[in-house]
């Protein structure tokens, strides 16, 4: 190459590099935690995730990485994602045991598994994870501000685990299985004391317990139901039960 040509691309690459190097470098994490939060806020959650991967991999700094890290499981969240929330919740945790967020990545955990609760009759694995996170929450955390908000969400979810056995219980009763039901109406009564939906319960438990003869059973059964729900409409179902069989 002429001499004249290479004095000419010397000041050229000069200048090139003068201008990539006039953006600090530990400055390029931080706006691409800020490009996250417009693209959040716009609802692009995949492209809020993307950028904020960016930032936890540059680890910038403790504090933003952190941030980021919990920003990507609020994404996920947000876009109902689910799955991905709860294991980028409990990933946050256990990298920041005792952060001040820890306590809403538990609660989230939580929630995650609340809102894939589809019904009674499927699988019951969101319920359990549920009252497993919610629980914990409620005990390691009393005094948060999203206490009543998971107290609300637990009793919920309880109740919902109670009528999955009183689902089940009452299929046993209309094939006949009445000892097997009768086996998962007490289960139940031991699992999930004082509910306010066990007036089904004892109603079922006298129901099946009459099939079989259990006599002594039944009206124990069925003096609880009148004696702890005295407003029930299992009440009149039960005496035209004892009615016909006794």
């Amino acid at each position: 190459m002429p001499v004249h040509k290479k004095l000419y691309l010397c000041p050229l690459l000069l200048s090139l590099l003068s201008a990539c190097t006039s953006v600090p470098l530990d400055n390029r994490p931080a706006s691409m935690y800020k490009e996250g939060e417009n693209f959040y806020a716009s609802r692009k959650y995949d492209d809020a995730i993307a950028q904020w991967k960016k930032v936890r991999e540059a680890y910038a700094s403790p504090d933003l990485t952190t941030n980021a890290e919990l920003k990507i499981a609020d994404a996920y969240f947000e876009s109902e994602r689910y799955i991905e929330a709860t294991a980028a919740y409990d990933e946050f945790r256990k990298l920041h045991p005792s952060h001040e967020k820890a306590a809403y990545a538990l609660y989230r955990m939580g929630l995650s598994s609340y809102y894939q609760i589809t019904g009674i009759d499927t699988d019951q694995t969101p319920q359990k994870n549920t009252v497993t996170y919610l629980d914990e929450f409620l005990h390691k955390y009393p005094k948060s501000e999203y206490v009543a908000d998971a107290k609300e969400k637990l009793d919920a979810t309880i109740t919902q685990q109670l009528q999955h056995e009183q689902y089940v219980a009452r299929f046993y009763y209309r094939t006949e299985k009445y000892d097997a039901a009768i086996k998962r109406l007490e289960d139940a009564l031991a699992a999930y004391p004082k509910n306010p939906t066990h007036d089904e319960t004892y109603y079922l438990l006298g129901a099946a317990c009459l099939r079989i003869g259990k006599l002594d059973k039944a009206k124990e059964a069925f003096n609880r139901l009148s004696s702890e729900f005295p407003g029930s409409p299992y009440i009149m179902d039960a005496s035209k039960l004892l009615e016909k069989y006794y």
